[in-house]
């Protein structure tokens, strides 16, 4: 769903600007952030990439479909005109 290297990354940012006198805390406060990160990104009424690239090739090849119909239909009426 979510991409789990970004969130890694923005976790050990967090962890990396600690000072170096409560590193020893530093690996539960990332285990924490992480966890937090994950459950509330999760919340997010979003799709992945892969469902979105899908959806995108489904909506072009309608809209392909659709100026296919269109154009047929014009030519129908302008047919029906002509009678």
């Amino acid at each position: 769903m979510l991409n789990a290297k970004k969130i890694e990354e923005i976790a050990k940012q967090v962890t990396d600007a600690i000072p170096p006198s409560l590193k020893n805390m530093a690996n539960d406060i990332e285990d924490k952030t992480k966890t937090i990160l994950q459950r509330k990104l999760s919340q997010l009424d979003v799709v992945t990439r892969e469902e979105f690239d899908v959806q995108t090739q489904v909506l072009l090849k309608t809209r392909a479909k659709l100026a296919e119909l269109e154009e047929r239909l014009t030519q129908l009426e302008q047919d029906a005109v002509a009678k």
